[in-house]
């Protein structure tokens, strides 16, 4: 019985997930918008969600919560200068998955996510 348990294991050991998923969130701030099949977006989208919050509240704890995260200066320095004021308005839903169709080799489910401008 699955009962409260929450995500998926995507067919991977927790730190390789782990580690996978906060790349993946890394890319999508860099150059926001990254194409993966879609279970992975939809693993995505909270992760970078929580990161752009972070941003738009802008204390000093919330920016190394968001370091801890992402373990990179030039990627928090730009959530928190460029993505936390792009979004001080909206409530949340920073992000869009757009399905794509079929992977060629393996016929997995692709999507793109992207950051809403």
């Amino acid at each position: 019985m699955r009962h409260r348990v929450s995500g998926r294991s995507l067919s991977r050991p927790t730190g390789h997930r782990l580690s996978m998923l906060r790349t993946m969130v890394k890319d999508l701030i860099r150059h926001e918008a990254i194409r993966t099949t879609a279970a992975k977006a939809r693993e995505v989208r909270p992760m970078a969600e929580k990161a752009i919050t972070y941003a738009k509240k802008g204390t000093l704890h919330d920016r190394r919560q968001a370091f801890a995260m992402l373990t990179d200066d030039s990627l928090v320095r730009k959530l928190f200068d460029e993505l936390g004021p792009r979004y001080e308005s909206r409530p949340g839903g920073y992000t869009r998955i757009v399905k794509l169709g079929p992977r060629n080799g393996d016929a997995a489910p692709m999507a793109i996510i992207e950051l809403l401008p």
